[in-house]
């Protein structure tokens, strides 16, 4: 009787099933070819960092900030440490798997988008919106061009009022 983690019963076929040729890489491994790999897969650079402290959130809230119906994005410099990002959605949008899946659209986008569109030396903060839980990823993209240009040309949208907080004559 064969065991819970035994091997299986049928030999897995080899990788490689032609014969090996003098002076060919036998033991060298295989390079995937570049038209392969999914677009942006291999454009991806590692110098995009995650931003995890809330002073950093609170930070770029004093930065530009560009509202577009599925999201708002805050950017603010961030006197040489790179370009970085985060993400934040809150409750009031969905439950958690609303959440962790807008998230997660919103991580691609900003990894798609900010090696060649983001500011240098700036923090990227994209908020989620009620708006941007169904809508189609394209259009999603095509907002954050567009947010990111008008963040690279130093255009913000005015100050939000605060609706409650009325200036006294």
């Amino acid at each position: 009787m064969a065991g819970r983690f035994s091997a299986p019963a049928v030999p897995v076929a080899a990788k490689n099933l032609a014969p090996d040729t003098a002076g060919s890489d036998a033991g060298a491994p295989e390079t995937a070819d570049p038209a392969s790999i999914a677009p942006g897969a291999a454009a991806r650079p590692q110098d995009l960092a995650v931003l995890t402290r809330r002073a950093d959130f609170l930070s770029a809230n004093r930065g530009l900030r560009i509202a577009r119906p599925g999201f708002v994005l805050l950017a603010y410099p961030n006197q040489g440490k790179g370009k970085r990002f985060g993400i934040t959605v809150t409750k009031k949008i969905g439950n958690a798997v609303v959440r962790n899946r807008m998230k997660r659209r919103f991580r691609e986008l900003l990894r798609d988008a900010l090696p060649q569109e983001g500011l240098a030396d700036h923090d990227h903060v994209l908020i989620g919106r009620e708006g941007g839980i169904e809508r189609d990823f394209g259009r999603l993209r095509q907002e954050l061009t567009r947010a990111l240009a008008k963040a690279n040309a130093g255009e913000g949208d005015p100050p939000r009022r605060h609706p409650g907080k009325r200036r006294r004559k």
